[in-house]
């Protein structure tokens, strides 16, 4: 397994994309899935604060906002549920499981779609 934190090399070295998110993993899916769709909200925000190299193509930053929880005391449920703007009642207290929604795209979340 490769760790890197510039995605933008990733996508020409790597076919599998795993996004973790406090040492759990968030999702799965190819380079080009992972890229043009991405479905867990962490995942989105990561995309879009790739820089783009074309100044006419326009992406809407998605900021994280509050603080990252401590890994060494997650929260229950959902361990992104205290930064994302999409979170619900059960993801406070039930972690997802995970969920294919493509072919070969997996998501451990339970407001995607």
């Amino acid at each position: 397994m490769r760790v890197q934190h510039s995605c933008r090399g990733l996508l020409v070295t790597i076919s599998t994309h795993y996004i973790m998110y406090l040492g759990s993993l968030v999702e799965l899916a190819s380079s080009d899935d992972l890229y043009a769709s991405p479905l867990h909200p962490y995942t989105q925000a990561l995309m879009s604060a790739i820089p783009l190299h074309d100044p006419q193509r326009k992406i809407q930053h998605i900021p994280l906002t509050g603080d990252v929880p401590s890994p060494i005391n997650p929260p229950a449920g959902c361990r992104f549920h205290t930064r994302c703007a999409y979170v619900v009642d059960q993801c406070k207290s039930v972690a997802p499981e995970w969920r294919e929604l493509r072919p070969d795209h997996f998501v451990a979340c339970h407001i995607a779609k």
